[in-house]
Parts: C-alpha cells; sequence; structure tokens
C-alpha cells in the first residue's frame, strides 16, 4: 500500500497518510461523500484540513448520517512537495487512458500507479456506497485568491453549488481536459472543486475547514450550525454569483512563461496591462479584462485565464432550453450530426454551421472542444446526470 509524508505549511511539521486518509460510517441512512486532497502534490491544505475534521467528529463522537471518506491523491508527489512527478495526475482522466492504465502490468509513469489505485478506490465506494454520492476536491492556487468554487456546467451541479455563498466558475472543462472531476460529473454525480487560497498561506487549510464542515449540513451528513453558515459567509471577499471562462493562454512545450508579480485571482484590469512575458514577448491585454488563475509556479501548462461573470437571465435561459431539450433541434440544422449513438455529442462542421458560436452550446448544456481544423466536437453535460437521485435532499 502507498503511504505519504506530507509537510504542513505552517508550522512544519509532517504527517504520514495513506490513500484513504479516513473514513467514517455513519450510524444512520444518508449519503455518501467523497473528499479528495492532493491530487496536486503541491497542494497540501487539503489534507491537512481533513485530518482536522475527522479528528474533531471522532473526538466529539460526531456521528455523521451516511458515509464519508478522505482519499489521498498523487501520493508520490505530496511525499516530494511537487505538483506532480512525471505527468499531472489531473490531466490524465480519460475513458480510454484508464482502461490502458488498468490493462498493463507494468506502470512506468508514477501518476499512472496513482491513477489506478484512485480509480480502485473510487469503483469500490460507488459499487458498496449508498446513493446520493457527493464527489468534492480541494485545491489551493500558486496565486493569492478569495476561495472559490469550480465545476462542470450540468444544471445538476449548477443547482448543487448554488447553496454555498461563494462565487462559481462554469466551464472550466472545456479547457482542463482530462480531469478527474470531469470524469466523475460524465458518470452522472454531483461533483466540484473548492480552492480555498495560496498554496503557502494558512489560511487556506482554514477555508477548507469551513468548507468541509458545511457541506456535511448542506449534504445532510449532520445537522445544520448556524455558527458553520456564518464561518462558510464570510469566507469570500466576492459575491456568490457565475462566471464563465472564455480564454485560457496555453503554456506549450518548451515555451519561456512567467508571468508579471501582483496578479490575484477575480482582478479585474484595464486594457494595455503587461500580464506576462512568453517567449520573450510581452503579453498585455487588448481590452479591459477580469483576470483568473495566474500561474506562479514552475509546473502547469495553463498561464492564466480570462472570465467575466454570467448574467442571472442567460443562467435562467440555459435552464429553460435544457428543460425542454432544444438541443434536439440542432441535428436538424446544416454541418451538425449526433457523433455518439447515445445522442450526448454533437459534430459540428464550422464550414457550414459558422453562425454557431461556443456561447450557444454553452446555453444547451454542451461544452466544446476543437476536433480537427474545421469541426467542434460538443459534448452534453445533462445527459447523464443522476438528477433522480438528488430529488429527495433537503438542497434540491
Amino acid at each position: 500500500m502507498m503511504m505519504s509524508e506530507v509537510q504542513h505549511i505552517t508550522p512544519k511539521k509532517t504527517m504520514k497518510i495513506e490513500r484513504i486518509i479516513d473514513h467514517l460510517q455513519g450510524t444512520k441512512n444518508g449519503p455518501t461523500v467523497v473528499f479528495f486532497a492532493g491530487i496536486h502534490g503541491n497542494e497540501p491544505a487539503g489534507v491537512y484540513a481533513l485530518k482536522q475534521v475527522f479528528s474533531d467528529l471522532r473526538s466529539k463522537n460526531g456521528a455523521v448520517a451516511g458515509e464519508l471518506y478522505a482519499v489521498a491523491g498523487n501520493l508520490g508527489a505530496l511525499n516530494k512537495q511537487v505538483r506532480f512527478q512525471t505527468v499531472d495526475l489531473n490531466r490524465i482522466w480519460f475513458p480510454e487512458r484508464i482502461s490502458e492504465i488498468l490493462a498493463k502490468e507494468d506502470i512506468d509513469i508514477p501518476e499512472e500507479e496513482e491513477l489506478k489505485e484512485i480509480y480502485k478506490v473510487l469503483k469500490a465506494i460507488l459499487d458498496k456506497g449508498t446513493p446520493p454520492f457527493y464527489f468534492i476536491d480541494l485545491h489551493t492556487t500558486s496565486s493569492d485568491t478569495t476561495p472559490f468554487m469550480v465545476l462542470n456546467d450540468s444544471l445538476l451541479n449548477r443547482k448543487y453549488a448554488s447553496n454555498y455563498p461563494l462565487p462559481i466558475i462554469l466551464g472550466i472543462e472545456e479547457y482542463l481536459a482530462g480531469a478527474l472531476l470531469s470524469y466523475i460529473n460524465e458518470l452522472g454525480y454531483v461533483s466540484l472543486g473548492f480552492e480555498s487560497g495560496q498554496h503557502q498561506n494558512k489560511q487556506a487549510v482554514e477555508n477548507c475547514v469551513d468548507f468541509i464542515w458545511f457541506t456535511l449540513q448542506l449534504t445532510g451528513m449532520m445537522p445544520a450550525s448556524t455558527a458553520q453558515t456564518e464561518a462558510l459567509n464570510h469566507l469570500s471577499e466576492m459575491d456568490h454569483r457565475f462566471y464563465e471562462i472564455y480564454h485560457q493562454h496555453t503554456i506549450a512545450p518548451g515555451d519561456q512563461f512567467k508571468m508579471f508579480p501582483g496578479f490575484i485571482n477575480f482582478q479585474e484590469i484595464p486594457k494595455r496591462t503587461d500580464i506576462a512575458i512568453s517567449n520573450g514577448e510581452v503579453l498585455k491585454t487588448k481590452k479591459s479584462r477580469q483576470i483568473f488563475m495566474p500561474l506562479y509556479q514552475d509546473q502547469g501548462g495553463e498561464g492564466f485565464y480570462f472570465i467575466r461573470p454570467i448574467p442571472r437571465f442567460l443562467l435562467w435561459l440555459s435552464k429553460e432550453l435544457r428543460r425542454f431539450k432544444v438541443d434536439h433541434l440542432l441535428v436538424k440544422l446544416p454541418g451538425v450530426q449526433w457523433k455518439s449513438d447515445k445522442k450526448d455529442t454533437l459534430l459540428v462542421d464550422q464550414r457550414i454551421a459558422r453562425f454557431l458560436a461556443k456561447s450557444i452550446f454553452h446555453l444547451l448544456g454542451y461544452r466544446a472542444r476543437q476536433f480537427d481544423k474545421t469541426h467542434l466536437v460538443v459534448k452534453s453535460r445533462e445527459i447523464a446526470s443522476r438528477t433522480h437521485e438528488y430529488k429527495n435532499t433537503g438542497w434540491f
């Protein structure tokens, strides 16, 4: 069994953890809630927060309704205090690659071995656990940030996340291929990420703790607590609203990239602001922008994003369009056809269907990826949702 020694941010102390950091089986019927932490090895805050919450639950004989898991991500990278060793563990969760990894007898990429172990844990939880299931991935960022949430834009995810008084980012799966949460969300379950603060800021651990307690209440594992609700209400400097990502600066292999100092998440920056140096060229904003997740670490392929608030009217409109399955009318348009027999994926010929912008697919619950020079593949976030498993919950 793999084990890792994780170093805390402050004070400098270490703890040994295994793949399953901790596990509690409740005394009453309830949901199955799974927290992941340390998918990136330079992000130990979630590990320490989970250890603290489980310790408090045990010391206070705090019974939970349902079953609660804390699962460690990249044990090898956590031990070395690096984001990853060979490849990013949070960019390889593709069904085809998972099948290939599971079939291998000898694995020489550390992150593939990590994936194999996490997959076995995930499968066991889904096989033996009781629905509804909730999967939450705890992260931190390289830049200073107020806490926020990220999620795939299914109506189920959106409805659940709306109960948190935090800013929510939609659409990151269009840019981050192969994320663990995207894989789980495509199985139909509620899954979201929580970014608690900057990697080396001890406040990130405390923010994670407050978020975990609130989640236990929201999912019905514990009775509601006014104190915990108030703690989360004061967690973020940003209002509770939805944002979408519309631009990513990708760092290609071999690129020399460096952010200029001082940028923080959600910061609004004016036109002609110097953002970063890429291969000797200064990158400037062409218009005023709102920057998101600027990269201040050596590893990582995403330099920064631009985001914008989503008007409430568009959120409502997208909900209604999806409810009435308007997307099924798209295949009647020239240049659009089903790519999947499940009718959850469309192939769009951009030479013919130039009028179909990504924003239209977003409204209808699809996220788009470039398939080749002339085609987009757009996949529905609604088809797989196991909405019926959550209808009797208190938050639905």
